[in-house]
């Protein structure tokens, strides 16, 4: 195409909504934390590439007829069954040391924590170099967003002194580390990390991910690599985003994660991002007559 954006837009797009077109929106971001690819003093936390007894399987007492879709991920314990693979609290207490699985070592845990819920970053290596680590696996047990938790329980937002985003609740943890590390855990999701060589963190279709482009999307309604345009509260995430990711907290017809690439910029937008509005969602044109033809 060698004309403007609009007019290719126009011409081969039709615009969708999906159910109600109200839409929910947050930010991620690629974080640079220190590490290390040995192991020094000041740099004890592990960062693991997916271990080898991780598998997808069913329960043995789980029936025939309850199987549906993949298998839950676990691994078969000493006696042969077949459990539920180790939690965080298990692997930050030593289950997978020893076993040679680290790719790196991180420096601060807090750091690490939040580098995991975003499923890539840079590791800002002692000679100055980056290592840039992504999403590999996950160990299959729930994810809990502790942002959630913490408001309930009255630890942040309105009343008290921590702001009710991801800084708010980093100050919060490193204030109140005993506190902090319970709340970490229970999140009991844990992601395994390759090396890549990469420009930008790979996103769900095997591309690097670009600031103010690439949007995270529940691909059971939105269709990867669909452009989809946001109006929201934010007005700088406002425009045209492409659906290039997916994310373990992005579920529901119209949930975003916008992505804001990496630095103080991005982690300060990402950070706070979490606004309200409407989405719309472009098809080529002719899909929503063969939609509805099949209705």
């Amino acid at each position: 195409w060698e004309g403007d954006a609009l007019t290719f837009f126009e011409t081969y797009f039709e615009t969708a909504q999906i159910g109600d077109g109200t839409a929910f929106a947050t930010g991620y971001f690629e974080p640079e934390i220190l590490g290390s690819r040995t192991p020094r003093p000041g740099y004890d936390v592990p960062v693991y590439r997916v271990p080898d007894d991780l598998v997808r399987a069913w329960p043995a007492d789980m029936p025939e007829s309850e199987r549906e879709g993949r298998p839950p991920l676990g691994r078969y314990d000493d006696a042969g069954n077949f459990v539920e693979y180790y939690s965080r609290a298990e692997i930050e207490d030593g289950a997978l040391a020893g076993r040679g699985l680290e790719i790196a070592w991180a420096a601060d845990p807090v750091e690490f924590f939040f580098l995991q819920i975003q499923g890539s970053g840079l590791l800002r290596l002692p000679d100055g170099s980056l290592m840039r680590i992504g999403y590999a696996g996950q160990n299959g047990r729930e994810y809990v967003g502790i942002g959630r938790v913490m408001r309930e329980r009255g630890l942040i937002g309105a009343g008290t002194e921590y702001a009710t985003s991801m800084q708010g609740i980093m100050e919060y943890i490193r204030d109140h580390p005993a506190q902090g590390q319970d709340i970490m855990r229970l999140n009991k999701s844990w992601i395994f990390f390759r090396e890549l060589a990469t420009d930008g963190p790979l996103g769900s279709l095997g591309v690097p991910v670009r600031r103010e482009a690439s949007v995270a999307v529940d691909p059971n309604f939105v269709p990867y690599g669909a452009p989809v345009f946001l109006d929201l509260e934010r007005d700088e995430a406002d425009g045209l985003w492409i659906a290039q990711d997916t994310g373990g907290a992005i579920k529901g017809t119209n949930r975003f994660d916008t992505f804001w690439g990496n630095g103080a910029n991005a982690r300060e937008i990402a950070g706070s991002m979490s606004a309200s509005g409407q989405a719309l969602v472009l098809l080529p044109r002719g899909t929503l007559d063969r939609l509805e033809s099949r209705r």
